[in-house]
């Protein structure tokens, strides 16, 4: 199933205090990403807050792309499971 974009995007805005991760799931998007920051939630919430983010629900996921990279959410628990680089 895919939501449309707007509601899919209203509904995970609405939501960003929730949104978190694990450890392992920082250090992942850290490593995909070569990220050097501390917050890895506030920086994917930044990225997420973007008015040019792509946000589409397939299942139980969000994916967001923007700036070259996706980044999936689990729709429920609001967990960042992970962040990688787009290839072009």
């Amino acid at each position: 199933m895919i939501t449309k974009m707007n509601d899919t995007k209203c509904e995970l805005i609405q939501n960003l205090d929730k949104l978190h991760t694990t450890d392992l799931g920082v250090g992942r998007i850290k490593k995909n990403l070569s990220l050097d920051v501390d917050d890895v939630v506030k920086w994917c919430s930044d990225k997420i807050m973007k008015p040019n983010a792509v946000i589409s629900r397939k299942g139980k996921n969000w994916y967001i792309d923007i700036d070259d990279c996706e980044i999936t959410v689990n729709t429920y628990s609001y967990t960042i499971i992970t962040a990688h680089k787009v290839k072009k």
